[in-house]
């Protein structure tokens, strides 16, 4: 597949392909800039591929209606969307219909009720747009309560646990990897906390793949994954990945 954004010169992504059963786990990996959030817009349609053509279940996404793929993906996004609303409408935006047992237990699994419980209102608290008063990390998890509760076979997330420390950034990881379990996911991080048990790896640079493997095909490697995995753990002998 290849994508370039209208009036570009050079093409966002070039000759990326990937193929995913229910129950595997792809993650993207690479520096900032490399196209790794590009991959999400023709999974949803905000843009069709510029050359060659995204399947889902045989069918070309370009054969159906818009709909029928953002129906089958449960999206959370980098930027943590928050609407005016109350902390219940805000997690039933996942699904609309959602019961409120679903809500308290999808907020469970992204590590969100004790925060939540603490507010004025607990779910009934009514937050402004933007989400003024809630730090990044609770903003996210309110984002990632979405997933549960839309329940669709399809997973993907764009850099999940952005505002989030390394201890609840794990707490979070722990239902996500539940929640994983038989569907497709696709894991677009430059975090690598997220993506070592992926079962494939893709390395993005300039819009191209140019290392694909696990997690420790890749470190034997000693290329880009190694190198962006050390800068994320310094602790980790030079010498294996060098």
């Amino acid at each position: 597949m290849g994508f370039a954004y209208p009036g570009a010169e050079r093409a966002a992504l070039r000759d990326v392909s990937f193929w995913l059963a229910p129950g595997e786990t792809l993650a993207i990996v690479g520096a900032s800039g490399a196209g790794k959030s590009t991959i999400v817009r023709p999974l949803l349609r905000s843009y069709d591929p510029s050359a060659g053509r995204t399947l889902l279940d045989g069918h070309d996404l370009r054969d159906l209606d818009p709909r029928s793929p953002r129906d089958a993906i449960a999206v959370v996004l980098q930027e943590s969307l928050i609407v005016s609303g109350t902390v219940r409408d805000n997690i039933r935006l996942g699904r609309l219909d959602a019961t409120d047992e679903e809500i308290v237990a999808a907020v469970a699994a992204a590590d969100a009720h004790r925060f939540i419980q603490a507010l004025p209102d607990g779910y009934d608290t009514t937050l402004r747009q933007g989400g003024a008063g809630l730090s990044g990390g609770q903003r996210q998890r309110l984002a990632i309560a979405r997933a549960p509760v839309r329940d669709a076979p399809i997973l993907l997330l764009d850099e999940p646990t952005t505002g989030l420390d390394a201890a609840s950034a794990e707490r979070v990881m722990g239902p996500l990897r539940h929640l994983m379990a038989g569907r497709v996911t696709i894991v677009i991080s430059h975090s690598l906390l997220t993506v070592r048990e992926a079962t494939e790896i893709i390395v993005l640079d300039e819009g191209r793949i140019v290392e694909r493997g696990s997690h420790d095909e890749l470190l034997a490697l000693g290329g880009t994954y190694a190198r962006l995995y050390r800068l994320h753990h310094p602790e980790f002998p030079r010498s294996v990945v060098a």
